[in-house]
């Protein structure tokens, strides 16, 4: 690698902020991603149901609906407190767990309840530290910066899926726990050792109109600057799709897709898991090596190739063929999410970030919708014809989008392809 893209790729480190805060997310990326297959591992084994693990997987996403007051607190509070209380409180939350299993008392409707609460903040956390990474850098180094942080959910993935199975088949559920409970609790003390930038002081009356302001009025002012910015709405609509119609196959589904398609066990899970991650921590590593890129674009080609590989994986029948699969998925998606950020928040005004961030959490709505479809719908025709329809329909609609706001994505000088 020459010395110009080493200093490329590791400038955002320069800043003593990021310093604290890409370890903080990769701790609790790490952490998330393990409870993600060690939980879901065990409803499936304790239940035998893959509706009931499509339900599960479903209430880790219930908080996107309020994901956009999680924006308006951290435009209010700073995006820096309101991470480290969400961090404590996943700690909190993940204590109780480790409690019960270590007690001999866990069962299925305790961990339902459990996944209910987090899913309330869990969801907003992408979309804070997104907020944060944006208001601590400089912009011209932000496409670098969200590029590497995207590396915390890839490395985690990888890392974490494979170390949760892992600890999982060897030592049991509780001392699993104790680990992610650590790795939370460093998280939150990261989480505060960065220091937040000095917000801008209003004066006399603006000062107090924005103290009076009520945050529902600050909610509809960041779905109204949302809603008639064509680039955002557009960019926003193409992570409604993907995660309705894509993440479903490649996130919740894997422990049905690796115990009743593929005949594997935890192991084999982890494999599968860390192979889409593997795939997007290349496609985040190869973005943030790359200047002058036409974004918009880019998430155009990205998402396309995505449902294509989709429409491949849900037709093979071995894990080696499978695991190919998903790590060209993985590397199209990361480039797809990247960019939509991207164009978020270079479009988004300061003091607007924190909202523009919690509307496109909301957006991940779409997945639980469409992990409860999948559910059913495998119950009825099987796995391969559920991936075809869902991977056949994203691409359909994706091109849709891209004819419909064409003039915002797609000619080379509008601004979402500024370089």
């Amino acid at each position: 690698m020459s010395e110009p893209a080493r200093s490329s790729a590791l400038a955002p480190f320069r800043v003593r902020n990021y310093r604290f805060q890409w370890p903080a997310d990769l701790l609790t990326s790490w952490a998330f991603e393990m409870e993600t297959l060690i939980l879901g591992w065990y409803v499936l084994v304790e239940t035998g149901s893959v509706l009931l693990l499509t339900l599960f997987a479903s209430l880790g996403y219930v908080g996107t609906l309020v994901a956009p007051m999680f924006g308006v607190v951290g435009d209010r509070i700073g995006h820096r407190d309101l991470l480290a209380m969400m961090r404590a409180t996943y700690a909190m939350l993940g204590a109780v767990l480790m409690t019960l299993a270590l007690s001999g008392h866990l069962a299925p409707i305790f961990v339902f309840a459990i996944a209910a609460v987090m899913g309330i903040v869990r969801p907003s956390d992408l979309g804070v530290r997104g907020a944060l990474v944006a208001t601590i850098m400089p912009h011209g180094q932000l496409i670098g910066a969200i590029s590497i942080s995207r590396t915390t959910m890839d490395t985690a993935r990888i890392a974490g899926a494979l170390s949760g199975a892992g600890l999982f088949a060897s030592l049991g559920m509780g001392p699993a726990y104790v680990a992610i409970v650590c790795l939370y609790i460093t998280a939150t003390a990261l989480t505060l050792c960065i220091v937040a930038p000095a917000k801008p002081q209003l004066a006399g009356e603006a000062a107090s109109e924005a103290l009076q302001r009520s945050p529902l009025r600050d909610l509809k002012e960041g779905v109204a600057y949302v809603w008639t910015t064509p680039r955002m709405q557009a960019a926003l609509w193409v992570a409604f799709l993907a995660n309705l119609t894509a993440y479903p196959l490649s996130n919740g589904l894997l422990p049905y897709i690796a115990k009743a398609i593929y005949g594997t066990n935890q192991t084999g899970l982890g494999y599968l898991s860390a192979s889409f991650a593997i795939g997007s921590l290349a496609g985040s590593i190869v973005l943030s090596l790359i200047r002058d890129i036409r974004v918009a674009r880019l998430m155009i080609g990205a998402t396309v190739v995505w449902y294509v590989t989709l429409l491949v994986f849900a037709q093979m029948q071995t894990v080696p063929t499978a695991i190919v699969c998903l790590v060209v998925a993985g590397f199209s998606q990361s480039l797809a999410m990247i960019s939509i950020a991207v164009i978020l928040m270079r479009t988004a005004s300061e003091n607007f970030r924190g909202r523009v961030m919690g509307v496109r959490m909301m957006v991940i709505y779409g997945l639980p919708i469409g992990l409860l479809a999948a559910g059913s719908l495998i119950d009825e025709i099987g796995f391969a014809a559920t991936g075809t329809v869902y991977a056949a329909a994203g691409l359909a609609l994706m091109l849709a989008i891209v004819l419909h706001w064409r003039a915002d994505l797609w000619h080379v000088h509008a601004p979402a392809n500024a370089r």
